[in-house]
């Protein structure tokens, strides 16, 4: 069925501030909701698993955060999705360093520690689910900054060297944050506002202007459902402060 944006769209703003049509939606696309959770777990989820009461409000989330400018949303809603999986997924993670599995068993000529005894199938898929959304997202990202005509090669050897200049972009970047429309306004027009972000961030125009690539990038991160990439991609872009 092709689905109609407009239609879309007016169903998108009405559920922003009615809370039933937002419910319908929500019913309206479980499949889509099932179908994004199915391939984070790498199964068919069960009604009652916590990664689909994750994966519906996630969606819910998307419809709030929503703006045309941010692309499809159906992309942008998947993105949301796999960031909350991969958040309470990493949240599972420390906390089962709560409990200690070197705590010995048995006799101590056992040698035997809890560890030994779990057997956990599941991990290697969740992980196998992280690693894959993450190439996704990076696939994606990479797309999209080809259309600003900046490659991954290009950040990384545009990418800020001094502290003085990797400070001076992480101004520019939290001013960026700050203001929406700038956001925006790159999205738009797929240029850098070098001139508003200095002057709104009190750093130098040609620092910036220095480094236009490096901000492309960083600047995608903070748009378009990025949310799950930003301590992987800020270790590859150097230190850009996204957090």
């Amino acid at each position: 069925m092709k689905l109609d944006v407009q239609q879309l769209l007016a169903e998108i703003r009405e559920a922003k501030s009615d809370a039933k049509a937002c419910d319908r939606m929500i019913e309206q696309y479980m499949p889509f909701i099932r179908s994004e959770t199915a391939k984070f777990l790498k199964r068919s989820p069960a009604q009652d698993d916590d990664e689909l009461s994750i994966a519906m409000f996630a969606f819910y989330e998307a419809i709030r955060n929503y703006s045309p400018i941010k692309g499809a949303f159906l992309r942008f809603a998947a993105l949301s999705i796999r960031s909350r999986l991969i958040d309470n997924y990493r949240k599972e993670r420390r906390n089962q360093g709560h409990i200690s599995l070197d705590t010995p068993i048995g006799n101590e000529e056992d040698g035997l520690a809890l560890i030994d005894t779990v057997e956990d199938e599941s991990r290697p898929l969740e992980e196998l689910g992280v690693r894959e959304a993450t190439q996704q997202e990076i696939a994606h990202l990479t797309q999209q900054m080809s259309s600003f005509g900046v490659s991954l090669t290009d950040v990384a050897d545009n990418a800020p060297q001094q502290k003085r200049t990797l400070a001076a972009c992480q101004k520019a970047i939290r001013y960026a944050r700050e203001h929406q429309e700038l956001l925006e306004e790159f999205l738009r027009t797929k240029r850098v506002p070098i001139k508003q972000l200095a002057e709104g961030a009190g750093v130098e125009k040609k620092t910036l202007e220095r480094h236009r690539r490096y901000l492309v990038a960083v600047l995608l991160v903070c748009t378009n459902g990025y949310e799950i990439m930003r301590s992987h991609i800020m270790q590859v872009l150097k230190g850009g402060e996204v957090s």
